[in-house]
């Protein structure tokens, strides 16, 4: 049985959206794209989220951005390198041999499932879990 989630601190200041708003996929935090992605990387996709349109569009420029998050310009670019490199944004510049551009947010990776081996042994479970299994009983 699932226990109740405790209230909020304080319930009467919930967020609400209004207005537009951005939007990041949980499997971001549960897959550990987070951690793999590290501070400055993880902050550039929070502000893509924030400030893309609804097709997942930001018009932001590199200098705009490393205003906004406190950042320098090269800890920006590597950022914007580090998710393009994973995946979880492109980009299309202004004009050819621009840096600026379009940056687009593309959806999370499906995870790969697992390859079947076939049934598992309710004892081999118990094993890998560290449960003692009596002796088997011989006739």
């Amino acid at each position: 049985m699932r226990r109740p989630r405790p209230a909020p601190p304080r319930p009467s200041l919930v967020r609400r959206p209004t207005g537009s708003f951005g939007w990041l996929d949980a499997r971001l935090l549960h897959d550990g794209w987070l951690a793999r992605l590290g501070p400055g990387a993880s902050a550039v996709l929070v502000l893509l989220a924030l400030a893309a349109d609804r097709h997942g569009a930001s018009f932001y420029g590199r200098r705009r951005m490393a205003d906004a998050l406190a950042m320098d310009r090269g800890a920006v670019d590597r950022a914007l390198a580090k998710l393009v490199q994973a995946g979880l944004v492109d980009h299309r510049p202004w004009r050819s041999g621009q840096a600026d551009g379009v940056w687009q947010l593309i959806p999370l990776p499906v995870p790969q499932a697992r390859p079947s081996t076939g049934p598992t042994v309710i004892g081999d479970i118990l094993k890998s879990l560290g449960v003692p299994m009596p002796e088997r009983m011989t006739s």
